[in-house]
């Protein structure tokens, strides 16, 4: 199988680049895949491929950026050029874009692909049903919310028209075959980017690293972290350091820069800026809490992943998507109220002075990782892309619910 898998891809910032990197990294591995050919927006640097020496070819076209009117074309011109065996998109609904024009023709692109007769799979990262407008820096104004939700009904059926609809959580696929009366959609779940060896969970002499991990300014918002922090060393001598390791949102340029500045009186708080890939797993290993301080939520959470892999406890909100999450997955946390200091300072508190509850929390997401590593998760895919192979000759009429029971996925 020759596989194009449509993403953005480091060193790139657009969402989901983490992602596609592992999906490259571990589908290069499946014994069925002959080619990868990696579609992917134009960068500066040089694509992270370091781990081409093994596994299958990879074949790198660069041909889209973020907001270009002229990505459908491209992308479209490119999968003319290449015919790939199947298709593979990463997606989510701001993808291609946080202009509306742009982002709405990235989305066309399944429905194109399934009518060239490519095996076509869109994982959807999200879905505008469980999206905040106006916490994801969309828009707050009612009117626009309800123009939004017009379109956004029409640009998912266009993405339904792939062959198979990946969805990260059970309730996601409630809601679409529900609302919209469809058999195609899969659950897939995310799975863990990496599964290294167990870690040690005795912490290092220094002081207790309180990390949040991410992309900052919508509804991912630092400053309810530090100051819950600071309410904890106002109650305790623990000696502790604040980790905002990430950038800005796409929709909140300079926000990161304006908490520097009202926080530059906090002593031991630390901005790392962009990580790159190599540089997580010590991002994350020096962490003795991962923090997620969010106010809303648009899907099934990579950090709480990475968080698992490595073995770390985790402050959660109380939050739709992340308490689903943890349910149906295995992780667990100390739940806190959204948007409350004092409820985050328990939290935190709750983790870092009670030394065998914040182990208990770590080896219980480390084990929940390691039951769905990555490897596992393309090999899914590949599964049903070999069912949508064999159906293209009636037509790729099929179900994906017995499809699923056929293969007792």
């Amino acid at each position: 199988m020759r596989l194009a898998i449509v993403t953005a891809y480091p060193p790139s910032k657009v969402t989901l680049t983490e992602y596609g990197y592992h999906l490259v990294k571990h589908f290069r591995l499946q014994k069925d895949v002959t080619e990868i050919i990696l579609i992917t927006d134009k960068t500066e640097g040089q694509k992270d491929l370091a781990f081409n020496e093994e596994g299958c070819k990879i074949t790198v076209k660069e041909c889209w950026a973020f907001n270009k009117y002229s990505n459908l074309f491209k992308i479209n011109s490119v999968i003319n050029e290449t015919k790939p065996d199947a298709i593979l998109f990463n997606l989510q609904f701001l993808k291609f874009g946080d202009k509306k024009i742009p982002a709405a023709l990235g989305l066309l692109l399944p429905f194109m692909c399934k009518l060239k007769g490519i095996p076509t799979i869109s994982l959807l990262h999200n879905i505008l049903e469980q999206v905040d407008l106006e916490n994801a820096g969309i828009t707050s104004n009612k009117l626009l919310q309800k123009i939004y939700s017009v379109i956004g009904d029409m640009l998912t059926r266009f993405v339904l028209a792939s062959h198979i609809v990946a969805v990260t959580i059970s309730k996601y696929q409630t809601i679409l075959e529900s609302k919209y009366n469809t058999r195609n959609v899969a659950l897939i779940p995310h799975g863990s980017f990496e599964t290294p060896p167990e870690p040690d969970y005795n912490l290092k002499e220094g002081p207790k690293q309180v990390m949040a991990f991410g992309k900052f300014g919508t509804y991912k918002k630092v400053e309810i972290m530090i100051e819950a922090v600071e309410l904890v060393r106002q109650r305790t001598d623990e000696n502790i350091e604040i980790v905002i390791a990430g950038t800005d949102s796409p929709n909140t340029p300079g926000y990161l820069e304006a908490m520097k500045k009202k926080y530059a009186h906090v002593e031991q708080l630390r901005f790392t800026g962009y990580v790159a890939e190599e540089d997580v797993p010590v991002i994350f290993g020096e962490s003795t809490v991962v923090v997620f301080p969010y106010t809303s939520t648009t899907g099934s959470s990579g950090v709480l992943h990475q968080a698992g892999s490595y073995g770390k406890a985790v402050a959660l909100p109380d939050l739709g998507d992340l308490s689903i999450l943890v349910k149906e997955e295995g992780y667990k946390g100390e739940f806190f109220e959204p948007e409350s200091v004092e409820s985050l300072a328990i939290a935190i508190e709750n983790i870092l002075l009670h030394d065998s509850y914040r182990i208990y929390l770590a080896k219980a997401n480390y084990h929940a990782a390691c039951s769905l590593p990555m490897s596992h998760i393309t090999k899914m895919y590949i599964e049903y892309f070999k069912v949508l192979q064999l159906a293209k000759s009636n037509g790729f009429k099929l179900d994906v619910a017995l499809v699923e029971k056929e293969l007792m996925l």
